[in-house]
């Protein structure tokens, strides 16, 4: 019998409602609410949402994070870019964790985790203006060593797993290597003192296995559960997948 003191802390769930935006967007009025989207989401069981802020507002728009403030009682993830405007608008929101992510207006989707090695003379002064603000520095990373080390070494309290490979790839061989390096990754991570989050393409098929790491503490997923939303609704499809974390989990 496994020991109470032997189990894995809670895995929590951040759910990203981007897309609610994107959809809203598309017709250029105010329906669908992501602020709805996002009450529904903690009834349905989400630890936090996640929100990402891009430079091209295709989405989330600076209203949106103000009405998400207001209106959930739950902590937000702000995803942004290394820039001074978007630091300067995390100031002014005040989100429970800032996560920095790479962007280019080319992109349809993130691509790949931050260079935070070549990018350290950027991330440097950012990163402190948020940390002294009291906002929770998270970078969204490759499973990589050096990356990972260097995140730590610029004060990071969280990074966050690019899954984003792992679940391109189909079963076998190259898909189980990415998981090993993953997993050894998050241990990397949990050694350095640093809190392990991961994301990107997770699904029902494929979130068993990071979600039964126990050194990844949330999971942050968007794109697959408003893809599930059209077809099941929001609520059965967070609650499908918070079903799934956990009995992996317990597992």
């Amino acid at each position: 019998m496994t020991s109470m003191s032997s189990l894995p802390p809670a895995l929590r769930l951040g759910v990203n409602i981007d897309h609610v935006a994107t959809l809203r967007n598309a017709r250029g009025g105010v329906h669908p609410d992501p602020v709805k989207a996002a009450l529904l989401a903690e009834q349905a069981g989400a630890d936090g949402i996640t929100a990402h802020l891009r430079e091209d507002r295709r989405h989330i728009r600076e209203h949106d994070l103000a009405a998400l403030m207001a209106a959930i009682s739950l902590p937000l993830n702000l995803e942004m870019a290394a820039t001074e405007d978007m630091c300067n608008i995390a100031l002014d929101t005040r989100p429970n964790a800032a996560c920095i992510v790479p962007e280019n207006r080319e992109e349809v989707t993130t691509e790949g985790g931050l260079d935070v090695l070549g990018l350290r003379g950027r991330l440097t002064p950012i990163l402190a203006k948020l940390k002294d603000a009291g906002i929770r520095i998270s970078l969204f990373i490759e499973a990589d060593d050096d990356q990972i080390k260097a995140s730590a070494d610029l004060g990071a309290d969280i990074i966050e797993l690019h899954t984003g490979r792992y679940c391109d790839l189909p079963a076998g061989m190259d898909r189980d290597m990415e998981f090993n390096r993953i997993k050894a990754a998050a241990r990397l991570s949990q050694s350095l003192g640093l809190e392990c989050h991961a994301g990107h393409g997770l699904r029902f098929d494929n979130v068993a296995p990071i979600a039964a790491l126990p050194e990844v503490v949330e999971l942050n997923i968007g794109h697959f559960l408003m893809g599930e939303a059209v077809m099941m609704g929001l609520k059965p499809a967070i609650i499908e997948m918070r079903r799934l974390m956990d009995e992996a989990r317990q597992q």
